[in-house]
């Protein structure tokens, strides 16, 4: 079956997704402006008192460990199990994980008490949930499982679609994986692409559902925005302006002619 990449595009665009974040300070803005020219609605709170409703509204929630403090930690938790709740989904981006003990036992707790719906993180992030291995540094990956079987693996373990990012990118419901091969070296040259990622995840399974189809799409959507930015772009600074631009005016039909991907 062919990814139906220009359907699920045209779907969020209708749509409008709303993606409730808890996220990290760093890339707040940038995650919130990357939902709108996907498609989407975000909102960006953290506050327990403000979680239940907000969570009710939502069509998927965002969950980033990039900054952590237990006050957010115990907000992620809460709207995950509100999420749970409401059959809302739930995306999870466990960054640095591997790098400290205190991510990994915070990724593992909100594994433990939330049904995570989507796991999105970079190769090293992956292979160490995984027990694959794999090294971090900061919120950068040094090395990681390359290939297939660290996502699927971790599908396995955890009941989530996995989404492992680098210069290929894996997504894996446990059965098949989506090799995906679009994107662009400059994605390395700015801050905060990986959690643009997450979020853009968001959009596309808010509106188009809970699968590994809609999980490659979305990933895929914004890699080609990347590379259309890419041809444009005279420094990371202008790039990360044009891949705003880029997939806000993303064309469903050339977003369908540019994919890049192999079904395993």
């Amino acid at each position: 079956m062919s990814v139906r990449i220009s359907d699920m595009m045209g779907a969020v665009r209708l749509k409008r997704p709303l993606v409730h974040h808890i996220t990290n300070y760093v890339t707040v803005n940038d995650c919130a402006n990357i939902c709108i020219c996907a498609g989407g609605s975000p909102v960006m709170t953290d506050e327990a008192k403000d979680i239940p409703e907000m969570v009710a509204l939502a069509s998927a929630v965002v969950l980033n460990i990039g900054t952590l403090n237990e006050r957010t930690i115990s907000s992620m938790i809460l709207a995950g199990k509100c999420a749970n709740e409401k059959n809302i989904p739930v995306i999870l981006d466990p960054v640095g994980v591997g790098a400290t003990t205190y991510r990994t036992e915070t990724a593992w707790k909100i594994l433990n008490k939330v049904k995570v719906s989507v796991i999105k993180g970079n190769s090293g992030e992956i292979a160490v949930l995984a027990g694959a291995g794999g090294e971090v540094k900061g919120v950068d990956s040094v090395s990681g499982s390359e290939g297939t079987g660290a996502v699927l693996a971790l599908s396995k373990k955890t009941g989530a679609i996995v989404a492992s990012t680098g210069k290929i990118d894996y997504v894996s419901d446990g059965k098949k994986v989506y090799v995906l091969r679009n994107g662009d070296d400059y994605l390395g040259t700015v801050s905060g692409t990986g959690c643009m990622v997450s979020s853009v995840i968001g959009c596309y399974v808010g509106a188009c559902g809970v699968t590994a189809e809609a999980v490659a799409c979305g990933i895929s959507a914004f890699n080609i925005a990347a590379e259309i930015a890419a041809e444009k772009a005279f420094g990371p600074g202008s790039f990360k302006t044009k891949l705003f631009d880029s997939i806000y005016g993303l064309d469903e039909k050339e977003a369908a002619t540019r994919l890049n991907y192999e079904e395993e």
